[in-house]
């Protein structure tokens, strides 16, 4: 796919989702299928996570094979709503660190007033050697002094795990003690 495709397929859209770390993809899916309108774009640096899901005929969406920390240019200015559903690896240690390539990245690709919408889960943080809530606030304050506009760190309790559609989600929602934390703003 050429630029002019890429414009050609976002023509019809008013609104540009991207589901940044998207993983299997059933989020991005989910998200297509209930928002018709708007055009999800599903980004993972691993191939073999969007194996399955990635020859779904589904004319809203769009899964790209990509670094979190190297976004490809020709997304620059389009995108009005980045998720970020449970990072873990390299994609979660940028937010921790506050990392320039990613947080550049994302302010290259998004428009005036892009939203921006990420839950983290205890455990991954954990494995990144943190807490969840330390883990959140550092992030929140990475968040803040790239210029975004962050509300307070929201805790997601079992029942809003359950309801939210990732497999991530899912699995959190059922564990003896799950912890996860949504933080939303815009910039």
């Amino acid at each position: 796919m050429d630029l002019n495709d890429l414009h050609a397929r976002l023509a019809n859209h008013q609104r540009i989702t991207l589901d940044l770390g998207t993983g299997d993809g059933k989020f991005a899916l989910h998200y297509a299928r209930t928002f018709p309108s708007h055009f999800i774009i599903g980004v993972d640096s691993c191939r073999e996570n969007l194996r399955e899901l990635s020859r779904t005929k589904q004319p809203n969406l769009l899964y790209l094979i990509a670094s979190a920390q190297d976004l490809p240019r020709e997304l620059d200015g389009l995108v009005s709503h980045i998720t970020i559903t449970f990072p873990w690896g390299s994609l979660l240690e940028s937010l921790l660190i506050g990392d320039p390539d990613l947080l550049c990245g994302l302010e290259s690709i998004s428009r005036n007033n892009t939203a921006i919408d990420i839950r983290l889960n205890g455990g991954a943080l954990a494995e990144a050697g943190t807490t969840l809530e330390a883990g959140a606030n550092t992030i929140h304050n990475n968040l803040l002094q790239s210029g975004w506009r962050i509300k307070t760190p929201v805790l997601m309790d079992s029942c809003s795990l359950r309801r939210f559609p990732s497999t991530w989600a899912k699995q959190l929602a059922f564990r003896r003690d799950p912890q996860a934390i949504h933080l939303s703003g815009c910039i």
